[in-house]
Order: C-alpha cells, then structure tokens, then sequence
C-alpha cells in the first residue's frame, strides 16, 4: 500500500493513554518496525510510535469513507 493504511486496535494493555480498544487508527508504512512485528500507528497523541502488530487487526474502508476522512481529519490527509 502506498502511504497511510488503517488498523482497528483490538488490545490496549498497557497502552490505555495511547490507544483505544474499537478505534480505527492511521498506519504509517514501515518495513523495518513490519519485520520485527510491530506497526508504526498514529495514537491519541497525534505522535506515531510503534506497537506489536498483533494489537491491531488491518481494515480497508470503501474509497468514499477513506476520502471524507482525509477531507475532515488531519491525521488521514495521505489516506484517499
């Protein structure tokens, strides 16, 4: 995928500040964070900081949602 990707968190443990269990968050590419299992997300403070992927599951949302999203939410300007 080019760009940001999307990942719904399903585990906080640990992380309650940074993370909300249901909430769909912005995935920066990185292959290097990717090969050691984490993924680079944008969390609650607007930083991206790498998480064990296994606390996100990845979503693709229809191209409408992506582009109203980028449209209205800084943090998804690279997703449509």
């Amino acid at each position: 995928m080019k760009g940001k990707y999307l990942a719904l968190c399903l585990n906080n443990d640990g992380y309650k500040a940074s993370l909300e269990v249901g909430k769909v968050y912005p995935v920066i590419k990185d292959r290097t964070a990717e090969k050691e299992g984490y993924l680079r997300v944008i969390d609650e403070s607007g930083d991206d900081y790498a998480f064990a992927a296994d606390r996100f599951h990845m979503v693709e949302l229809p191209a409408k949602v992506k582009k109203t999203l980028a449209e209205h939410a800084s943090v998804f300007a690279n997703l449509a």
